[in-house]
């Protein structure tokens, strides 16, 4: 048994290197879930705006509508203040359109850095468990090399 005690330091930081590698890996897997996840809201934000502006059109189209109808069925015609009114509606309607568009490509850029920014936590997870994996390993060869007698110098030299 007092043969194998030396062993026993290096073969836990053999499994903490292990453990750290395996724990590197599932945090990236889980920032890889978030960024994907990100991204998909990203896509749903898109296309809500979509439906967004066609309802839009389409609540313009029935404004648009009852307004003419509202001006012929007073007796005015289609010019001069009623051709203003249309017009300035469909200005108006387009102004608005643009700001929904731009406020849901503000926040679609915010979902896909949001997810760019999880892929970069991810691979920093990973990073680090290597740095770990590769502490715990350095540890066991230093304990062996301390055991065993490092023939290089130093160390312990039972010959």
């Amino acid at each position: 048994m007092s043969g194998a005690i030396p062993f026993i330091g290096p073969a836990v930081s053999i499994i903490q290197a292990k453990n750290a590698t395996e724990i590197g890996e599932f945090n990236q897997t889980v920032f890889n879930r978030n960024a994907v996840v990100a991204e998909q809201e990203a896509e749903r934000i898109k296309q809500k705006t979509a439906y967004d502006i066609a309802q839009f059109d389409r609540k313009f189209a029935l404004l648009q509508s009852s307004t003419k109808t509202r001006i012929l069925k007073s007796g005015a015609e289609l010019s001069g203040t009623a051709l203003n009114i249309l017009r300035s509606n469909a200005e108006e309607a387009e102004k608005q359109k643009n700001v929904i568009e731009y406020n849901s490509k503000v926040e679609e850029s915010r979902k896909l850095e949001e997810a760019n920014f999880a892929r970069i936590q991810g691979t920093m997870a990973r990073n680090r468990a290597r740095m770990q994996a590769l502490g715990y390993i350095a540890s066991a060869g230093s304990s062996l090399l301390t055991n065993f007698g490092n023939p290089y110098g130093g160390g312990n030299t039972n010959a």
